[in-house]
């Protein structure tokens, strides 16, 4: 009798081991796969950018963005358009991929005729007028942060897995952020900064995404200033994915020429 149940236990413990709940993801795993989610080669995108004060005044911007991926390292462009005060201004970012290399950043101004790399000590300066400081426009690696999954929360209809991400720099102008990281897709679709004395500092929210020749991209995001009472919109439209754009592309010198 004691054999039997021996077997007994053994068998239902492979069951509940091979087919039952899988294991529980870390909060490093998560943001891991929130990193790696496929984004194609290349991508080009108009981007209308709406800039909204505390009494509701909005102003918009119109830019056009390139982005490649090599593998190695990931170049985004960025041109104003529109309006005339801040037309032929350009932004570039180069994020280096599996490598605790800092972004290198890059900013035009034409009315100076100069381009002005970003240094580490400007990455926390918000970035022409808007809620996102240099260093959101590039890429945060995953081992610059401890990640911890805080718990999971269904919101309409939807899991998440919530997580909470402390920068490993103690001078990080972040003291902690939190994101709401979709369990289907792992995409983050809320994110709460936190300032250095642990307030709450901004919210970015996702409210559209779509999917364009297979690849999932964030059409419509917010990120609001709850400290500043300050919001900006960031709309994307016509978006392309794998066109081929040449490396030549993302250059100081394509930054003063402009398109």
């Amino acid at each position: 009798m004691k054999t039997l149940i021996l077997k007994t236990s053994i068998i239902a413990m492979f069951f509940a081991i091979n087919f039952g709940a899988q294991a529980q993801l870390t909060g490093r795993q998560i943001i891991e796969k929130v990193y790696n989610r496929p984004t194609g080669k290349d991508q080009t995108s108009e981007l209308t950018m709406t800039l909204i004060n505390k009494n509701g005044s909005e102003r918009i911007r119109q830019l056009k963005q390139f982005i490649k991926d090599n593998g190695k390292i990931k170049k985004k462009i960025m041109f104003f358009i529109s309006p005339a005060d801040v037309r032929n201004t350009s932004f570039m970012n180069w994020s280096y991929d599996n490598s605790s290399k800092p972004d290198d950043q890059w900013i035009y101004l034409p009315a100076l005729k100069k381009i002005k790399r970003i240094s580490s000590e400007s990455k926390s300066d918000y970035f022409m007028g808007s809620d996102f400081t240099y260093d959101d426009l590039g890429d945060r690696k995953v081992d610059d942060d401890t990640h911890k999954l805080l718990r999971e929360e269904s919101i309409n209809g939807v899991d998440y897995y919530v997580v909470q991400s402390i920068p490993k720099d103690p001078d990080y102008m972040y003291s902690k952020t939190i994101t709401w990281i979709r369990k289907d897709n792992f995409m983050g679709l809320k994110k709460e900064f936190y300032d250095e004395d642990g307030a709450l500092l901004k919210m970015l929210h996702v409210v559209k995404f779509e999917k364009v020749s297979g690849i999932l991209i964030i059409t419509h995001s917010e990120m609001e200033n709850v400290q500043k009472k300050h919001k900006t919109i960031m709309q994307l439209k016509n978006v392309k994915i794998n066109t081929g754009i040449s490396d030549s592309f993302f250059t100081e010198r394509m930054m003063m020429r402009g398109i």
